[in-house]
């Protein structure tokens, strides 16, 4: 029995990120959703554990036919960061997935894990209120046309970020619940940007699968348009390596 895929965006984007690669393992018979975490935003603290149970309760929604399924999550991006919680609310995981993403950070915040300039510029972006522009707002038109080559693609990510609260990334994520089920992991590399958090994957995922691409290879963090199929390649190969993965995230 194939396992059901949960893709999980980052908190920080919107389900676009996804969508591309979900139409693709849809189309070749892979049972998938993706979790819409964007509303959890205005509802405020504590976000890491509301976005945890949305992703449970996207799994808990599943058509009956897939009742008693396992499941694999597969995050990407900030999304890394919430899997292990998630994980720890749904029965029957059977894998974790980190693509392109950051590890799970308990008792830290996201501004501590990241470089003290890109922190800075986070709290500068803050308006009065606490709250940030969009992500694509982040990076600029140039940045995002790289990133998105397709126009009518790049408006519908835009339209899906959404405005960010500073206390999202000044909140400290909760311990991970002891009652994690413990199922084998992946860490699936498509850009050179996230070099480091392989390498800390590779010490915490020992024993597991640390997935990269072949030299050379530039597929984009946003997971989307002509790098989907390539993508949606190694999620399904990542998938297929939890029969021999061991070891929890």
């Amino acid at each position: 029995m194939a396992p059901r895929l949960l893709l999980v965006h980052s908190p920080l984007v919107g389900r676009e990120t996804w969508e591309p690669v979900a139409a693709e393992l849809a189309g070749r018979g892979w049972p998938v959703a993706v979790p819409d975490l964007t509303g959890t935003i205005p509802d405020g603290p504590p976000y890491a554990t509301a976005q945890a149970e949305v992703i449970a309760r996207s799994a808990a929604g599943q058509p009956a036919v897939l009742a008693g399924q396992p499941t694999v999550l597969i995050g990407h991006s900030g999304a890394g960061s919430l899997l292990a919680a998630a994980g720890a609310r749904i029965d029957q995981v059977s894998g974790y997935i980190f693509v392109d993403a950051g590890l799970p950070i308990p008792g830290q915040t996201w501004l501590e894990t990241v470089p003290a300039e890109l922190a800075a510029q986070v709290r500068e972006m803050a308006d009065d209120q606490g709250w940030l522009p969009p992500r694509p707002q982040w990076w600029g038109d140039e940045v995002m046309a790289e990133l998105i080559a397709d126009p009518g693609a790049r408006r519908r990510f835009a339209a899906g970020c959404p405005r960010l609260p500073l206390a999202m990334f000044t909140e400290v994520h909760p311990p991970v619940p002891p009652q994690r089920p413990a199922a084998p992991s992946a860490y699936l590399q498509l850009s050179d940007g996230y070099d480091d958090e392989a390498a800390r994957a590779r010490t915490r995922l020992a024993g597991d699968q640390a997935a990269q691409p072949p030299p050379g290879d530039a597929d984009r963090a946003q997971l989307r348009h002509r790098g989907a199929s390539r993508a949606t390649r190694r999620v399904t190969g990542a998938t297929a390596m939890m029969s021999w993965a061991r070891r929890p995230p």
